[in-house]
């Protein structure tokens, strides 16, 4: 039995080892934490349970077909429900809309609440869709490094149809090429930030991410974000693929220009037919394969945005408030231009909070809620973030406070916070970038790191900082993307 090893157990690392295992390799797992999930992990504080990282459920299909490889029913190990709310709205003026998961329902009300046309918006809907049936096959679901990959019909229907696809404008200007309300346009905007990315700058593409919102839907796990890392992990464990914490690899070993295994941190050597790097692709290069020839020109690319994340035990019931909440900067584009361009914080960020408590009321002790409250952080360059912490607090007590209403810091029972240099340092994400490279150009897409080595036979990669991109579902497609690789590898060899 051909045997694989996988580095890093975050949420690609544990779907590949799933995948490669449903093939017949042999497979262990090295994860340097104490746990497996990656940044899908979770904290429990006075009575409290914070999910640490990902907060949106969407697209479960991907996590389905993981327990239908091994035919289990996945109701026995994992439950989600839809949600009818996709998120609830604020501005600092008192507009507030609740963005409803029924297409029929979201249409009427951003009609009445933003004076946009039905029209207008049925059509940037029924674009969003296109954009995704011509991008998935060729952006999502397979390598973009292989010339097999554009030799097949719905490659050729992608790129003839690329005009469709709004590539070369940002997707503000999709955005208001569709709507006259500001708001509205800020609305489209945000879906900038699934992948850290400044809507100034990315392409119109991007568009297509609220077309999975509102077609596939948005869920939420029994028992929160952590259960999709831990039900598959379970599922692993049933298939006796061996899982090995507190497991620090230092080099990945080569001969002859082939991968044939690791070398842990007290010395240990572990051979394998293949290696899959669940690692970020910048301390791969660096620690990993540090005598290796590095893609210089990858690995310089602009990072992602990063987060500043409140975990904040609330003893108050806010019966406005979802699972997901978004309140809005009253200038957006000062907000990007601090991200980006001076890796700072503005003092009126949007604000997300995250409420697992509305649908897992074991999360917080009764009549309270555990908020998870986020803004957009810069990737991290050594900034004070003692003093950006600090201030950024006061910053956002101020804003939620003032729109619901409430003194929310008397309000805070227990508290937890975690920073772009704290998250680089938890999950070897270079500069604590969320999502590896940011998309803020035109060719983002092309220039992410592919999911095999060119130079390094028998090496894989998958995670966020490589193709697809960041997020759960493009996470479990690079796992895909790569056993689909390993197939065609191992069948012609």
């Amino acid at each position: 039995m051909p045997k694989a090893i996988v580095i890093g157990a975050g949420i690609a690392g544990i779907a590949a080892s799933l995948r490669l295992k449903a093939q017949g390799f042999e497979v262990e797992v090295h994860e340097a934490n104490p746990y497996t999930g990656g940044k899908l992990h979770a904290i429990s504080q006075d009575g409290y349970r914070f999910d640490l990282g990902p907060s949106l459920f969407t697209m479960p299909q991907f996590v389905e077909e993981l327990f239908a490889l091994f035919g289990e029913d996945i109701a026995t190990h994992f439950e989600y429900i839809q949600k009818e709310v996709i998120c609830n709205y604020f501005w600092s003026d008192g507009t507030t809309f609740s963005a409803k998961s029924d297409k029929q329902e979201y249409i009427e009300e951003l009609c009445t609440t933003f004076g946009e046309s039905p029209k207008k918006v049925t059509a940037f809907l029924n674009r969003n869709k296109k954009k995704y049936e011509l991008t998935a096959p060729l952006f999502l679901e397979n390598s973009l490094h292989k010339i097999h990959t554009y030799l097949n019909t719905n490659t050729l229907k992608s790129i003839a149809q690329l005009y469709k696809l709004h590539i070369f404008q940002s997707l503000d200007k999709t955005a208001k090429a569709y709507f006259k309300n500001t708001k509205t346009v800020q609305l489209v905007n945000r879906y900038a930030t699934y992948n850290g990315s400044n809507p100034y700058k990315t392409p119109g593409i991007m568009s297509l991410i609220p077309h999975l919102e509102q077609y596939y839907g948005t869920f939420f796990p029994k028992g929160g974000m952590h259960r999709i890392s831990q039900s598959l992990y379970e599922l692993g464990l049933r298939q006796n693929i061996s899982y090995h914490l507190n497991s620090k690899v230092n080099s990945i070993l080569t001969e002859k220009g082939r991968a044939v295994g690791i070398e842990l941190e007290n010395g240990e050597h572990r051979k394998a037919d293949l290696v899959i790097c669940n690692m970020d692709v910048f301390p791969t290069y660096k620690q990993l394969l540090a005598t290796h020839k590095a893609p210089e020109k990858t690995l310089a690319q602009e990072r992602s945005s990063s987060a500043l994340i409140f975990y904040w035990g609330i003893e108050k019931s806010f019966p406005n408030l979802d699972l997901h909440n978004i309140f809005f900067s009253d200038d957006y584009q000062n907000e990007f231009e601090y991200l980006f361009d001076k890796k700072s914080i503005c003092d009126d960020p949007t604000v997300y909070v995250n409420i697992s408590s509305k649908d897992n009321p074991e999360d917080a002790p009764k009549n309270c809620e555990n908020w998870f409250v986020m803004i957009n952080a810069p990737a991290h360059y050594n900034q004070d973030w003692n003093a950006l912490v600090q201030k950024t607090r006061v910053n956002i007590l101020r804003k939620l406070s003032k729109i619901l209403n409430t003194d929310i810091e008397a309000l805070i029972a227990t508290e937890y916070v975690l920073e772009p240099s704290g998250i680089e340092k938890n999950t070897s994400s270079y500069r604590g970038a969320l999502y590896g490279a940011a998309s803020n150009d035109t060719m983002a897409a092309f220039l992410r790191h592919p999911n095999f080595n060119k130079k390094i036979k028998n090496l894989y990669h998958c995670g966020g900082s490589v193709h697809p991109g960041g997020g759960i579902p493009l996470c479990m497609l690079s796992a895909k993307i790569v056993s689909d690789l390993v197939q065609h590898d191992f069948n012609t060899q």
